[in-house]
């Protein structure tokens, strides 16, 4: 694996990497000394990469700075095209969606959070709906547990000692062990249940979707209104349509 100390590193292409990232966190562009102050470049550096971005249409002069264009969805899109399991779930996910009225997704695990790959939403429970590219902390969620359940044990042993636990909700645990009993409890049973620990308003019911090999590749959910259902009656109905669905998902690959 190259590392930035490694000879087969390439900085300027990370470097590049990093000024996209940084207009991508603006909603209305930034100058030259924004996008060096957040990514830690020189000015100097940061106009010939954004100029060179310009050249090839992946950003554009916004007033006094620049801001990406539509172009820069392909680098993103590309990811999602090679998934192999994507369309299948799109299709998979909508279908039950419609036949239960639930919104439902499909996620996978980066780092500590979870990254939205399919968002099939009914009605608004959140504040602020998840949609294609969204992150949300692990922990916090189903579909976060359900994949944290079927990681390596290291895995799991340095999301523990790294994740920030934040208190989001009332419910939302905290404790590393206590979590780390959830998980082990997750990996069990089969599935995730989560309820209220990222907003009071929702919980989530969650398994994973496994490649031939038998490894995790993505989790996928239906999140439900909190307080309305309980883990009993949701794993009663909800749970069999899921797994049904995560097997038509896993028989694309």
């Amino acid at each position: 694996m190259a590392s930035p100390d490694s000879e087969s590193f390439v900085r300027t292409f990370a470097r590049g990497l990093q000024v996209i990232e940084s207009l991508g966190r603006s909603k209305l562009g930034m100058n030259i000394a924004g996008v060096a102050e957040d990514t830690g470049l020189s000015r100097s550096v940061v106009k010939r990469y954004l100029l060179t971005l310009t050249d090839l249409g992946y950003t554009n002069a916004a007033g006094r700075g620049y801001a990406l264009t539509p172009k820069a969805l392909n680098l993103g899109l590309s990811y999602f095209y090679s998934l192999p399991f994507w369309r299948q779930a799109q299709l998979e996910l909508e279908e039950l969606s419609q036949s239960i009225q639930q919104s439902c997704a499909m996620s996978i695990l980066d780092g500590n959070e979870i990254v939205y790959v399919v968002r099939i939403p009914t009605y608004r429970i959140l504040r602020s709906s998840p949609t294609l590219g969204s992150r949300l902390p692990a922990n916090a969620v189903s579909m976060g547990r359900a994949l944290l359940a079927e990681s390596e044990q290291e895995v799991i042993d340095g999301f523990l000692a790294t994740a920030a636990l934040k208190r989001l909700t009332n419910q939302t645990i905290t404790d590393r062990e206590k979590l780390r009993t959830e998980i082990e409890r997750t990996r069990e049973q089969g599935y995730a249940w989560v309820d209220a620990e990222l907003d009071e308003a929702i919980c989530g019911l969650a398994i994973t979707v496994k490649d031939l090999e038998g490894k995790a590749l993505a989790a996928i959910n239906i999140s439900l209104p909190a307080g309305q259902i309980t883990r009993e009656q949701a794993v009663e109905k909800y749970l069999g349509p899921l797994r049904r669905t995560g097997s038509t998902i896993r028989s694309a690959l």
